[in-house]
């Protein structure tokens, strides 16, 4: 499996709207991370004029179709959105570790 990130651009007024449709969104989201697909999102901030939502699967298509039905992007909250593959290298969910220490104990140097 791949990781993907898919960022959005938020609108000048998506901290406004939002409620509007933060349920939907975030019911949409839980299910694609209870599928497995969805690792970890979330807006950042200050400002809040981004948001990065962490995809783990075989393709961009994943990140790709969650954007295109997001009651974010649907409803002119999101002006714009990327998805970009993330090479990971570090870490136990790494996708291609590399270079990854041997598991055996370090020695004292006193």
């Amino acid at each position: 499996m791949r990781h993907f990130l898919l960022l959005y651009e938020y609108g000048s007024d998506f901290e406004v709207r939002r409620a509007e449709v933060r349920e939907q969104h975030l019911s949409r989201a839980w299910a694609a991370s209870a599928r497995g697909e969805l690792m970890l999102a979330g807006a950042l901030a200050p400002p809040v004029d981004t948001g990065v939502l962490l995809f783990r699967a075989d393709d961009a298509a994943t990140a790709e179709d969650f954007a295109r039905s997001d009651p974010y992007v649907t409803n002119g909250l999101v002006k714009a959105w990327r998805v970009r593959e993330w090479m990971t290298a570090v870490g136990d969910e790494a996708a291609s570790p590399a270079g990854k220490p041997s598991d055996t104990k370090e020695k004292d140097h006193e």
